[in-house]
């Protein structure tokens, strides 16, 4: 089993900075790749970004060169440093974890961007 813990969340002015934290417990493998969601009132959950074997990184165009994802495999957990916030990356966000066909999710942590 895997359990998924997000913190960080919180309330941002636009071109403000968070970061998120994701914290890791059970069957976690660093090989194993790594990513965030997030969903906005109405809208379906979408993707975020992934960290894979070796830090590979990917991100959503909407995200990519403001936010960063990384992972600290001794301490079981993942960050996303979002900067340069717009009212538009407002949502609940969650990070995920694959393990063989099962994906986990945390509870989520609420960003919300005011302009």
């Amino acid at each position: 089993q895997v359990q998924l813990v997000e913190s960080g969340g919180g309330l941002v002015q636009a071109g403000g900075s968070l970061r998120l934290s994701c914290a890791a417990s059970g069957s976690i493998f660093s090989i194993n790749p790594m990513g965030w969601y997030r969903q906005a009132p109405g809208k379906q959950r979408e993707w975020v970004a992934t960290i894979a074997i070796g830090g590979i990184t990917n991100y959503a165009d909407s995200v990519k060169g403001r936010f960063t994802m990384s992972r600290d495999n001794a301490k079981n957990t993942v960050y996303l440093q979002m900067n340069s916030l717009k009212p538009e990356d407002t949502a609940v966000y969650y990070c995920s974890y694959l393990l063989n066909t099962q994906r986990y999710w945390g509870q989520g942590t609420q960003v919300t961007v005011s302009s």
